[in-house]
């Protein structure tokens, strides 16, 4: 598989976690199928979880930017069925199948993991594509929880199947069938899930290419592949999964984006990043929430415009300064930090990575460090240790390469 990676061993006590092969997944997803439904399913098809390198709550503000594929996937063997029954099953569920109908998989209906699996159905049908009952078995590697995307994962992944299964593979063949694909996952989380997150990570599961980052513009939905050779540069991005709970369904997700979109429509732009002068805007703001908030915004899509400008000319090193100011306006301005995640970033930077910050949604998730390759070791250990002292639950690792996006892989 395009951009896979060996995690090596970095001392006993830290955590790894694991990115299955293909035919790894393929055998756990196909397995699960065969004992939960005694058959075999018609296919298995997978979509990986992301890091977002920079460019943090900017995707439903019209701004850019910047994840790459990883090559921790969730793999779904699934078969058509002749009616309109659906079954659901998942090695991270309690053992035994959810079984409705596509109706249940709308609106107010769906929960839990439930929504997350089953809600691009309802949404493809809505959308008018030919979309009948299935039954579906989920594995997955993609750490949940983790603020890694693992939900993305999973709706792409099955967008991708029932795409093939029932619409011939039409939309998952060119990149504008994919970009419809992905806006289906959005309104399945956003409607069905009830998430109100916007597009880079669905954007991130179909529309990459191995060893390349994905620039997304989200105001007009358009991507730039990004080469992104980390190996070349002497580089790694070490991924830290702090363990902290990361939930987007909470409320404090939405509330970021309630208080966006509320400065947006007093300044009169439909969306904080196409405002032309963010300090006379600033000025404009007296309501000391929306004023943090689209500080937050206005200076991060800067740093992406400078990561972008760096990455491009080939100066991977230099993007640490971005990094840090990143973490310091998500902990500071947009308030979505936690003290797991802020030890993380101080620990990774006083051991000598180049740069730092969370990843993700925020209030808990992952952190990302930039190191020389070969001191992903030594950043590791001092951050358990870190976590150590704190009395924190320790943390897991992974390093992280620029991977395929979703398909079919039997």
């Amino acid at each position: 598989m395009g951009g896979r990676i060996r995690l090596r061993v970095m001392s006993n006590h830290l955590s790894l976690l694991p990115a299955w092969d293909d035919a790894e997944g393929v055998r756990r997803a196909s397995e699960l199928f065969l004992a939960t439904y005694g058959g075999r399913p018609d296919g298995v098809w997978a979509a990986p979880g992301r890091v977002n390198l920079i460019g943090e709550h900017l995707d439903y503000n019209g701004g850019f930017s910047l994840p790459f594929a990883l090559p921790h996937r969730t793999f779904v063997a699934l078969a058509r069925r002749d009616d309109e029954f659906v079954r659901l099953v998942s090695d991270l569920g309690a053992g035994e199948p959810w079984t409705g109908s596509l109706d249940d998989l709308g609106p107010g209906r769906a929960a839990g993991w439930i929504a997350y699996a089953g809600g691009p159905a309802w949404v493809l049908r809505d959308e008018g594509l030919p979309v009948g009952g299935f039954d579906a078995a989920i594995a997955s590697c993609v750490p949940l929880g983790a603020g890694l995307s693992s939900s993305a994962a999973l709706e792409t992944a099955v967008a991708l199947a029932l795409d093939e299964l029932f619409h011939d593979g039409t939309l998952g063949a060119d990149d504008a069938g994919r970009t419809r694909l992905a806006a289906a996952c959005v309104r399945a989380e956003n409607e069905v899930a009830g998430a109100a997150t916007g597009g880079m990570d669905q954007a991130a599961a179909l529309r990459t290419t191995a060893g390349h980052a994905l620039l997304i513009d989200s105001h007009d939905a358009s991507v730039r592949q990004v080469p992104l050779d980390l190996d070349a540069a002497g580089l790694a991005v070490l991924v830290i999964d702090t363990r902290a709970p990361h939930a987007l369904a909470d409320g404090q997700y939405a509330s970021r984006r309630a208080a966006c979109e509320r400065a947006a429509a007093r300044l009169a732009v439909p969306t904080l990043c196409a405002v032309a002068d963010p300090e006379a805007a600033l000025a404009r703001l007296d309501d000391p929430e929306e004023v943090r908030r689209a500080r937050h915004v206005f200076t991060e899509q800067e740093r992406v415009r400078r990561v972008i400008d760096l990455v491009s000319a080939s100066r991977l090193s230099e993007i640490g300064p971005d990094l840090d100011g990143s973490h310091a306006s998500l902990a500071g301005d947009y308030e979505v930090s936690c003290r797991e995640l802020d030890v993380a970033v101080s620990a990774a930077r006083d051991a000598g990575a180049r740069g730092a910050r969370m990843t993700g949604g925020g209030f808990g998730g992952s952190a990302i460090a930039l190191v020389e390759r070969g001191a992903e070791s030594r950043v590791a250990d001092a951050v358990a240790s870190a976590f150590a002292e704190h009395g924190f639950t320790p943390p897991a690792f992974l390093v992280a390469r620029a991977s395929a996006p979703g398909g079919r892989v039997a």
